[in-house]
């Protein structure tokens, strides 16, 4: 027979631990662990899991992409493309190197990157407005590899988009005589933060 704790120790906690194990034991008080699982966040669901996946690849295919040059206009649901020159646009130092570059415009990366991670079910406009039509609001503080983050300025309402490689950086084709980079802590730069006009998430048609 086990012996008797001193009669101090019960307010010392010591004798409230053994009651409590003598509860445990027998089944009057609930398991620790339940109480933890209901207070633990759900788990995320298989569409979030899922979205969260595809996200990542865009963010892959994206980082394939870094070096391939920019052409106004190039890009597609196959690649890197030749591009052109229209007014302004597609012109370094006056020369056109649009129509003889192999490359991507901003538009143009987010749409071959999001048509390739799909397999084909994503497959946006090749024009920054309409993929920001097309794309679901993202908070900032929410963002995941593979959202599009779009950039305006008075003169130039959604001038620019980009894809969220994590961390807080950026891939994009910014503009000729540029290639595919990675921009760190893109919202950190002043440039890219007063431009930012959100984030968004592209969506299946339909």
């Amino acid at each position: 027979m086990e012996s008797q704790l001193p009669h101090h120790e019960d307010g010392s906690g010591v004798g409230r631990r053994r009651m409590l194990g003598i509860a445990l034991g027998a089944g009057l008080v609930p398991a620790l662990g339940a109480s933890a699982a209901a207070n633990a966040e759900p788990a995320p669901s298989e569409p979030d899991m899922a979205a969260a996946a595809l996200g990542r690849r865009v963010a892959e295919i994206a980082t394939a992409q870094i070096g391939v040059p920019y052409a106004w206009g190039g890009g597609d649901r196959l690649g890197a493309s030749y591009g052109f020159c229209d007014g302004e646009n597609g012109y370094l130092d006056g020369v056109c190197l649009g129509e003889n570059t192999v490359g991507y415009d901003c538009s143009g990366l987010s749409l071959y990157c999001w048509y390739l991670a799909s397999h084909g079910r994503i497959e946006l406009a090749h024009y920054t407005v309409a993929q920001f039509n097309r794309s679901a609001e993202v908070p900032r503080d929410a963002m995941l590899p593979g959202d599009l983050i779009f950039f305006s300025r008075p003169d130039a309402i959604l001038h620019h988009v980009g894809i969220y490689a994590g961390d807080g950086a950026m891939i994009h084709a910014e503009r000729t005589g540029t290639v595919v980079a990675r921009v760190e802590k893109v919202l950190d730069v002043p440039r890219w933060a007063d431009e930012f006009a959100g984030a968004r998430r592209p969506h299946p048609a339909g």
